[in-house]
């Protein structure tokens, strides 16, 4: 990515996807560092970060990174997962939050220029499509770098602007030689980072 400024961007992240992705390619990302990577491109209107929970999940591991964006300028969108049992009987969980990304895009699309999408899901293709007929320009974050590829061949054809995560690691990664020695908790979310193993991407799975 340039650092030309390009107008109101609002940014829109998969977590569950992104910290798929994020793993694949084997470092951690510094939110904070994200998002000031963005904001030095343009003016940042809205970071939604969206991620379902399971009812155990809701008072553990997750809650701390959650709450941490909250108050450093992301809008955490989550909701419960659903539990239900296929044709044989096998418990599944159901966590899919593209409807309400999908929703959120499309409401201000009329009010952005470009839409960064963390996601390598191809059932976002269409939404890409839907906001760039009302002139929107969407730049799509995932990787082609990790076997297999993490993003679906017709979402990166659709996006104006493909960027391969890995490309961005110097500029949000996480440098593993700046984390303190484990100390408590919330100085550690202070600093923009985690160091427990489920906290280390987008989404606390």
């Amino acid at each position: 990515m340039s650092a030309e400024k390009i107008g109101r961007i609002a940014l829109f992240i998969d977590g569950a996807n992104f910290h798929a992705t994020v793993r694949a390619l084997g470092f951690d990302i510094d939110y904070r560092r994200l998002l000031n990577e963005f904001r030095s491109q343009g003016t940042v209107l809205r970071a939604f970060y969206y991620t379902a929970i399971s009812e155990d999940q809701e008072y553990s591991s997750v809650r701390p990174l959650l709450d941490w964006l909250d108050y450093n300028g992301y809008t955490v969108v989550t909701k419960p997962t659903k539990e239900f049992a296929d044709a044989s009987g096998r418990r599944k969980v159901k966590a899919s939050m593209d409807v309400e990304l999908a929703v959120a895009a499309m409401e201000l699309a009329r009010l952005v220029d470009r839409i960064v999408l963390f996601s390598g899901d191809g059932n976002f293709r269409a939404l890409v499509e839907a906001v760039q007929r009302h002139g929107v320009r969407v730049t799509v974050v995932s990787t082609i770098s990790s076997v297999p590829s993490m993003i679906a061949d017709e979402l990166r054809r659709q996006a104006d602007v493909f960027t391969d995560l890995a490309e961005l690691k110097s500029r949000i990664g996480r440098d593993p030689s700046e984390r303190p020695a484990p100390r408590d908790a919330t100085e550690r979310l202070h600093h923009g980072w985690n160091s427990r193993p489920e906290l280390s991407g987008l989404d606390g799975k």
